[in-house]
C-alpha cells in the first residue's frame, strides 16, 4: 500500500522544526524528506543528510524540468525545495513521509495529493509572542524580523486552508497534539480527513 504524506507549516519562529525533531525521536513509521537547496553548505551539514545542495544553475534546471513539487526563490538565486524523486520514491516503498515545507508549498502539495497528505499548520499564540521569539533567536537583524513578522501576518491568513492547526504555546503539549494526530491519520484506513481532525 501507498504511503502517506504529513506536510507541516508554520510562520518562522512558531516551533516547527523543534516539534519535527521531537516527532522524530519518538521512532513513529515516518521518514523525514530532505529538501534541495541552493544556498551553500552550512557548517557541519552534509549532502543528503540536512539538505541536497545545487548549485543555483542546477537548482533552475530541475524547476524548468518540472522535478520539484513546490519550490521557493527566498531571495535572488537561494532557493528551497522538495523534489519528486524524493517523495514519489518513497511513497510508492509505502513509506510514510513527514514535510517541513513553508505554507504555500504546503498548499501545493496538497493540491497534487488530496486526502493522501494531511496538512497541519503550527501557529503561535499570536503574533506578538511569534515577535518576541524571533527577537529572542538573537539571530536575525531588526529589518529581517520585521519581514518574517509581515510574512507570518500573510501566513496565519492561510491557515484555515490547512486540515488541522495546533496552537504552540506549550511545546510539550504541541508535540502531544501533533503525535496524536499523525498517528491517526497514519492508522486510518478511510481517505476522508473528516473522521480525523
Amino acid at each position: 500500500m501507498k504511503g502517506k504524506l504529513i506536510i507541516l507549516s508554520a510562520p518562522s519562529g512558531s516551533g516547527k522544526s523543534t516539534i519535527i525533531s521531537h516527532i522524530l525521536e519518538k521512532g513513529l513509521p515516518l521518514e523525514f524528506s530532505i529538501s534541495a537547496t541552493s544556498r551553500p553548505p552550512r557548517e557541519k551539514e552534509k549532502e543528503g543528510k540536512e539538505y541536497y545542495f545545487l548549485t543555483p544553475e542546477e537548482f533552475k534546471r530541475k524547476i524548468q524540468e518540472n522535478l520539484f513539487l513546490e519550490y521557493e526563490e527566498v531571495y535572488p538565486d537561494c532557493f528551497y525545495g522538495t523534489l519528486k524523486s524524493e517523495v514519489e520514491d518513497k511513497l510508492e516503498q509505502g513509506k510514510n513521509i513527514i514535510l517541513d515545507v513553508d505554507v504555500a508549498g504546503g498548499l501545493n502539495i496538497k493540491k497534487i495529493y488530496g486526502s493522501n497528505a494531511l496538512l497541519i499548520f503550527i501557529r503561535p499564540p499570536s503574533i506578538e509572542e511569534l515577535q518576541r521569539r524571533l527577537e529572542k533567536r538573537g539571530t536575525e537583524t531588526e529589518e529581517v524580523i520585521r519581514d518574517r513578522i509581515s510574512k507570518a501576518a500573510y501566513e496565519l491568513e492561510l491557515a484555515s486552508q490547512y486540515d488541522t492547526v495546533i496552537v504552540n504555546n506549550d511545546l510539550a503539549t504541541a508535540i502531544e497534539e501533533t503525535i496524536l494526530i499523525i498517528n491517526k491519520f497514519i492508522t486510518y484506513e478511510n481517505r476522508n480527513l473528516s473522521g480525523i481532525v
